[in-house]
C-alpha cells in the first residue's frame, strides 16, 4: 500500500539515480561546475523532487501534472547525458548504465500517469485537460 511518495519505486530509482549522476558528475572537468555539471545534476534532483510534491497535492489531476514535470526532467536529463558523452566527460559503460535506469524511470512514471488519467478521465464531469 502507498502511504506517502517514499512508498513508490519510481521515486526510490530515482533517488539512486540522483547518487548514481553526482558519483558521475564528480568527474566532469571542474571548469563545467556551473555549466553542463550544474544543468545534469538539476535535471536529476527534479525528478523525485516533482514526485514527491506532486504526490503531496491534494488532486490526482496536480499529481499527473507533477509526474509530467518529472518525465519532462528525465528527457532534459537524457540529452545532457548524451551531451556530456559526446563531449566524453563520460565513458559509454557509464552512459548506458544511466541511461538504463533512466529509462526505467520514464516507463515508471508513465505507467503512473496512464491510469491516474484514466481514473480521472471516465469520473463523472471531471476534465483533466
Amino acid at each position: 500500500m502507498v502511504k506517502t511518495h517514499k512508498d513508490l519505486d519510481v521515486y526510490k530509482l530515482s533517488i539512486e539515480l540522483v547518487a548514481d549522476i553526482y558519483q558521475a558528475t564528480n568527474r566532469f572537468p571542474k571548469e563545467e561546475l556551473f555549466g553542463l555539471t550544474a544543468h545534469v545534476s538539476k535535471s536529476a534532483v527534479s525528478i523525485p523532487s516533482n514526485i514527491a510534491e506532486g504526490s503531496a497535492r491534494n488532486h490526482k489531476k496536480e499529481f499527473i501534472q507533477f509526474l509530467y514535470i518529472s518525465l519532462g526532467s528525465a528527457a532534459e536529463l537524457d540529452t545532457q547525458l548524451l551531451i556530456s558523452l559526446n563531449l566524453r566527460f563520460m565513458d559509454q559503460k557509464d552512459y548506458q548504465r544511466l541511461i538504463d535506469k533512466l529509462t526505467s524511470i520514464s516507463k515508471m512514471l508513465m505507467g503512473l500517469i496512464n491510469p491516474l488519467y484514466s481514473y480521472l478521465s471516465t469520473a463523472k464531469g471531471v476534465n483533466v485537460r
